[in-house]
């Protein structure tokens, strides 16, 4: 009996160790999704203004500009993966790979050969796990991303998609998966196609079509305007799903660990009624065994 009350104790020592530790991760978590939603907040009207004047210049000129004209047909379709670099955050990095594997799946039913750009260790871990090629890697910024980690994987992606798609393993098209964050309690896998730039899109759901844009006369030529508008359009919009992805992942993390740490709570209770019941066992024992010796001797006389 004395093992058994021993065992309880060392259960309920153990979980609420962990208990200590999840209760840390949530309130770190809490801590931090409330800056990462004022960053979401910021970012989005900048990513919205620059999509619509890239939009407008491209709806309302006739100039061929590599990264607004649709090519003939689509050979190589690049796909950015934004996951975690860390887990313990519920089915986020489940949710965003599984949805990434739908859209590849989907390319490729379409006869594209699909080519991943990852961010995050878990995206990474679940390619290298499968053996899987990739075209190139970001991590350690999954909780807090920088503008000049967005610029960094945004110029890699401009740069393969103005390339030759066969001569020099360039892009047709880039796709990006990521959590956009609806709430604290709703985070949804999401997927938009950053280029070739496409006029009507997730970010601009407010705005009606007919009223998009007004005319517009282009100074300097609209070439040169596309040049320098389009990479900030690609920077910005890549930032703003960094962003959504972070604020998604901190809010799944602390659902998360809340969730864990109110089990560990429920565990301590029970086996601390279990250690309680063993210990009332072993005390009637005791009892018995005293009132049985005492009778034994008392009869003896």
């Amino acid at each position: 009996m004395g093992a058994q009350i021993r065992e309880y104790r060392q259960r309920i020592r153990s979980v609420s160790a962990t208990k200590k530790i999840t209760r840390a991760m949530e309130l770190m978590a809490a801590s931090r999704v409330v800056k990462a939603q004022q960053a979401v907040r910021a970012s989005t009207p900048y990513a919205r203004a620059l999509t619509r004047a890239a939009s407008a210049v491209a709806t309302f000129s006739d100039e061929e500009h590599a990264l607004t004209s649709e090519a003939e047909q689509v050979r190589r379709a690049a796909v950015l993966i934004i996951s975690a670099d860390r887990g313990l955050a519920g089915g986020y990095n489940a949710n965003v790979l599984k949805e990434s594997e739908r859209l590849v799946a989907r390319l490729q039913d379409e006869g594209k050969e699909v080519v991943p750009y990852l961010v995050g260790r878990r995206s990474v871990n679940f390619y290298s796990f499968r053996k899987r090629e990739f075209a190139a890697q970001w991590t350690g910024f999954s909780e807090k991303p920088t503008f000049e980690d967005a610029r960094e994987i945004g110029s890699r992606l401009v740069e393969d998609f103005v390339k030759d798609t066969e001569g020099e393993g360039g892009v047709d098209e880039v796709h990006v998966v990521f959590t956009r964050f609806v709430s604290m309690v709703a985070q949804e896998p999401e997927v938009i196609r950053l280029l070739p730039l496409e006029v009507v899109d997730g970010i601009d759901e407010d705005v009606e079509p007919g009223d998009l844009f007004p005319l517009y006369e282009f100074e300097p030529s609209v070439d040169e305007l596309l040049d320098a508008l389009l990479p900030k359009y690609v920077n910005a919009r890549i930032f703003n799903c960094l962003l959504q992805a972070a604020a998604s992942e901190l809010a799944a993390r602390q659902r998360a660990m809340k969730s864990a740490t109110d089990n560990a709570e429920e565990l301590i209770k029970m086996y601390t009624r279990l250690a309680n019941q063993a210990r009332q066992a072993e005390i009637t024992q005791e009892i018995s065994e005293i009132v049985g010796g005492a009778s034994a001797l008392a009869e003896s006389k």
